[in-house]
């Protein structure tokens, strides 16, 4: 197996690496497969968010993927953000060249109107919501959606950035503005619990600055972990839409005063990028470090043999460790999901590997926990058991592996989070001047004081690469001066590098 480059050699390849192990580029430029290790991780990722979102009221819906071009043309700032990022459908029918050579675009079925492929899908949604909505007991309207999107992307990254990529996207209506603001962060909660207790990442919950907001949004909140490298991710976004979009599609109800009103609106999404996350924020120069609440297998099992006959034997010696595993559940901690999690499991038994070369594939997949059962041990009762997140290894009596089995887990989950929060809060720094600013805003996240201009924030990111990412919700009132222009400020705001 060929040797993994390490953070210090190539940090950009360290990660493609460790990214091919789950996915690959596509033929179709920008595009991205998803191996089937990598849509395991995927799915666990769905599947417990769609539990989370249900336990909160929403269900799922799915709308097309196609949008009138006018659609987009409803709301001013929508378009303006998306225009240059969308891909159009102009035709609908292929024919032969006069020759029969070729596949041309038949210049008959021009169609009527251009559709836009769903960059996102808040205009072809709220033209539905439209005929939805027509009084207050119709609200609030909790819809979520899993689907694809395709934006123009040139500078391509397996999971950060793709043309084509999947995520779920929420599109909520209500009935005041107070109680459209507390759906959107109510979402953002529901996002934190997740990163927290199964990405074992603890993200910064802030809002974005008006200059970065949503196209449409009266507001924007977001969640932001920090990476190895020091740079932010913004990992997803609540939005508080107000009333632009229902205005936009002319979306009313009767209120209980039986006055017409539009309706408010939500939206928030996270996408495959959260895969990128989990593995610039754990994975080590071994391979992929994947937190036990997420990882598509928690154990394998590697039996080393030299007949058939001692596979047989082992096999047998680990059966009641196989019935076991059978009704084992994992419960991670969460507000929004308490269902518990099968225990996946996988004996490896290929006898065309040898042990070493599959103890390095497992590492490198970031299985969380690995047994390895020697013939010789089996009179002795005990296991091999090794944890990829600390590296360790130890022997175990064979009896004892189903009792710890939760308590390996849970402790490799807790370990990835302390680590995650200890890493992030030693590289955030506080400064007043600009040039330690500079000088800290280079590799790390850092609190400064800035007087709320675009002038400002523009001159920062020509300079340094830095932008700010978000407005503190829990920052103290802190009076100071923005370190560029002197003007006061009342708090400090995160700037930091992202991706």
């Amino acid at each position: 197996m060929p040797k993994l480059t390490t953070r210090a050699q190539d940090y950009s390849e360290w990660y493609n690496q460790l990214a091919w192990e789950l996915a690959e580029t596509s033929a179709v430029r920008w595009c991205m497969v998803i191996k089937p290790y990598g849509f395991a991780l995927r799915e666990n990722i769905r599947d417990i968010l769609d539990k989370m979102f249900k336990n909160t009221g929403h269900v799922n819906a799915y709308f097309p993927l196609f949008i009138p071009k006018s659609f987009l043309n409803k709301e001013a700032s929508h378009v303006e953000h998306f225009a240059k990022e969308c891909a159009i459908v102009t035709h609908y029918r292929l024919m032969n060249d006069p020759n029969g050579k070729w596949i041309i675009v038949d210049p008959t079925a021009k169609l009527e109107e251009e559709l836009i492929v769903r960059p996102t899908s808040e205009t072809i949604i709220w033209n539905s919501y439209k005929d939805w909505i027509h009084s207050y007991r119709d609200l609030p309207l909790l819809i979520n959606q899993r689907a694809n999107v395709v934006r123009r992307e040139m500078r391509t990254r397996l999971f950060l950035r793709s043309a084509e990529f999947l995520w779920q996207e929420g599109h909520t209506a209500h009935a005041s503005e107070q109680e459209a603001d507390a759906e959107a962060r109510k979402m953002l909660d529901v996002y934190n619990d997740f990163a927290t207790n199964f990405m074992a990442i603890e993200p910064i919950l802030w809002n974005k600055p008006e200059h970065e907001k949503f196209a449409g949004a009266v507001a924007t909140y977001t969640f932001e972990p920090m990476m190895q490298d020091g740079k932010a991710l913004q990992a997803g976004t609540s939005h508080n839409l107000g009333q632009n979009f229902a205005k936009a599609f002319d979306v009313k109800f009767s209120n209980e005063k039986n006055e017409q009103e539009y309706v408010y609106a939500t939206s928030w999404w996270v996408s495959t990028r959260l895969i990128w996350g989990l593995i610039m924020a754990h994975s080590d120069d071994t391979g992929l470090v994947l937190p036990p609440a997420l990882a598509p297998l928690h154990i394998v099992i590697i039996p080393i043999y030299k007949t058939e006959d001692e596979l047989v034997k082992i096999k047998e010696y680990l059966q009641p460790l196989f019935d076991r595993f059978e009704s084992t559940k994992l419960f991670f901690p969460s507000k929004y999901f308490t269902s518990g999690i099968e225990l996946k499991r996988k004996i490896d038994e290929d006898n065309n590997k040898s042990p070493g070369w599959k103890f390095n594939e497992y590492e490198l997949k970031g299985v969380p926990l690995r047994i390895a059962v020697w013939a010789k041990e089996m009179a002795a009762w005990t296991v091999e058991l090794y944890k990829r997140e600390s590296g360790t290894k130890e022997m175990v009596k064979i009896e004892d592996v189903d009792l710890n089995i939760d308590k390996y887990l849970y402790k490799e989950q807790n370990n990835l989070l302390k680590k995650n929060i200890a890493f992030r809060d030693a590289n955030t720094f506080v400064v007043d001047t600009y040039e330690d600013f500079k000088e800290k805003v280079a590799k790390w996240f850092v609190l400064a004081h800035r007087d709320g201009t675009n002038e400002t924030a523009e001159k920062i990111q020509k300079e340094t690469s830095a932008t700010i990412r978000c407005l503190p919700f829990d920052q103290p009132e802190e009076a100071g001066k923005c370190m560029i222009s002197g003007k006061p400020s009342t708090k400090r705001v995160l700037f930091a590098r992202s991706y």
